[in-house]
């Protein structure tokens, strides 16, 4: 009986060179979001085909171009910047992290793109690749959502001006012309030297005076009325809650660009509050911080979160490195109608400390000694875990 003899086969080396020339061949053919690979220094090394429809560059006019190239804004100067950073200290801002930033195509155009990065060491050397999708149609439709709900806003706001307006006009209208009939009355006893005159024209002035103040505590209950709305309070994160705030920050904005860093201690995370309404205090010291950087080179802002000085509390800051604030409107910057900007009402900030105080927190502008400006918030922890 004879051996059948055997084929020996030689296994392939699925990690040669050609196999995985192919293989990102392939991936770049077929992946479905933007794809571009560069080196440590910023040089583009791939190019996918989705990125090609995206940027409308062909890969070959773009390989060992540099990659802000495809970025628009402060991005396209700071990015060199962020990388050097990184390889020297390790920290993180862009890599291991999703963020919204705007790029541009090869016409010049600028749009909103999501962009993620991550990294791949080989040997001494770093690769990043980007994973980019295109916001536009997204922010388009966020937008329209955001201007249907400003108008509902804007509906309610006039209701409830008309509505405070009649109380005002009806509760007003009996003290303000007692008053007025006192004045006049006065008015034309102002002259007589009779002591009995002069008495009367005491106690018509007296009793103007008297209605005045209580034309004033109409006001007053009014205004304490509709300032005092109940706090849907409850245990809520400020993590995500933060998060979504700064990107809706960025949504419509030309100042969408703007840097923010979000740093947070990981025992200030858990607090008591209305969500919608917390989210809305940050949102608003976003935009003012943005507008206070219109015309501020190398602009960021920062988000910080830590454990208040006063125990129970977790404060929140919103900082930005503008031109600061003037020691008058420092005074007077939660007043309503004070503002800086040629087309606000100066109300953001009032409305900010409504809240705030009705959340049981504080609220107040701070001028840090390096520059710039930092609006500071507390809110009170969640007992339940603070306890646990």
């Amino acid at each position: 009986m004879s051996d059948t003899p055997k084929t020996t086969q030689t296994p392939v080396n699925l990690l040669d060179g050609e196999t995985l020339q192919l293989h990102l061949a392939s991936i770049l053919a077929s992946v479905p979001d933007g794809m571009v690979v560069t080196d440590e220094s910023g040089k583009i090394m791939a190019f996918s085909r989705a990125a090609e429809a995206l940027f409308g560059f062909r890969a070959e006019e773009v390989i060992g171009q540099p990659v802000n190239m495809l970025m628009a804004g402060r991005d396209k100067a700071n990015h060199d910047n962020y990388i050097g950073n990184y390889l020297r200290t390790g920290e993180r801002q862009i890599i291991g992290k999703g963020r919204v930033v705007i790029a541009s195509r090869a016409d010049g155009t600028q749009f909103p793109i999501d962009l993620k990065i991550g990294e791949a060491r080989i040997g001494d050397h770093f690769l990043f690749t980007a994973f980019i999708r295109d916001l536009t149609e997204q922010q388009r439709s966020e937008l329209r959502m955001q201007e249907m709900q400003s108008e509902l806003v804007h509906f309610s706001r006039l209701s409830a001006v008309g509505t405070m307006a009649s109380a005002l006009a009806h509760e007003l209208n009996q003290p303000l012309t007692a008053v007025a009939n006192y004045l006049e009355a006065s008015r034309d006893l102002i002259d007589s030297p009779d002591p009995e005159t002069q008495e009367i024209l005491r106690e018509a002035l007296t009793e103007a005076a008297r209605q005045a103040v209580r034309a004033g505590e109409i006001v007053r209950k009014l205004r304490s009325y509709v300032s005092r709305g109940e706090v849907d309070a409850r245990p809520l994160s400020l993590s995500p809650l933060l998060a979504d705030a700064i990107a809706l920050s960025k949504l419509s904005r030309d100042l969408a660009d703007i840097p923010i860093k979000l740093e947070q201690d990981e025992d200030a995370d858990l607090v008591m509050g209305d969500p919608i309404q917390i989210q809305q205090v940050v949102i608003n010291l976003i935009r003012n911080a943005m507008d206070a950087l219109s015309n501020t080179q190398d602009a960021r802002i920062t988000v910080r979160v830590f454990l208040a000085d006063e125990p129970g509390f977790v404060a929140v800051e919103v900082c930005d490195n503008g031109p600061g604030l003037t020691q008058e409107l420092r005074e007077n910057i939660f007043k309503p109608f004070a503002t800086t900007k040629s087309q606000g009402m100066g109300l953001g900030l009032s409305i900010c400390q409504t809240i705030v105080e009705a959340h049981g927190g504080t609220i107040r502008a701070i001028t840090p000694p390096e520059g710039g400006t930092c609006f500071r918030f507390t809110l009170r922890k969640d007992a339940a875990k603070s306890v646990s």
